[in-house]
């Protein structure tokens, strides 16, 4: 049996795990080819998404979701998703919250392979709107923000 070349490992700290259920494997089956090897996804709280943009980024404001690129080069990396927000996002978009998780997390897998929607002439939009086709989501975190 070969080795699945993508592995994601969902934690929500602040208690958000049914709203994780089955994120893994669905983030490993629609992920782009050149998405190989472990990450990690945590739902997190809003304060604690503030805190870490703060940290990082010098945003003092909660995002929805933040992503960690790693150097090692068997692990890709972390993305962090605020559950606070991505609920807010799902009512006002008309969805369930586990389907504004995927949203958030392809959105953040996709900043782990290096896209960059505030500089890449719409490359990024254009790989997120197809795998979100793909998965079935009607829109992406970037459609939104236009």
């Amino acid at each position: 049996m070969a080795a699945a070349r993508l592995r994601v490992s969902v934690a929500s700290p602040d208690g958000q795990a049914a709203s994780t259920r089955g994120l893994g494997p669905w983030l490993a089956k629609i992920a782009p080819a050149k998405a190989r090897g472990d990450l990690s996804i945590a739902v997190i709280s809003d304060r604690r998404m503030r805190a870490l943009n703060r940290q990082f980024r010098g945003r003092d404001y909660a995002t929805d979701v933040l992503s960690f690129p790693s150097d090692d080069r068997g692990f890709m990396g972390d993305i962090v998703i605020a559950a606070g927000i991505a609920k807010r996002q799902a009512r006002e978009a008309g969805h369930a919250i586990n389907t504004e998780i995927r949203v958030l997390a392809l959105h953040g897998l996709l900043h782990l392979l290096g896209y960059d929607h505030e500089s890449d002439d719409g490359k990024m939009a254009r790989v997120e709107a197809r795998l979100r086709k793909k998965a079935g989501l009607k829109e992406g975190l970037i459609e939104r923000q236009r």
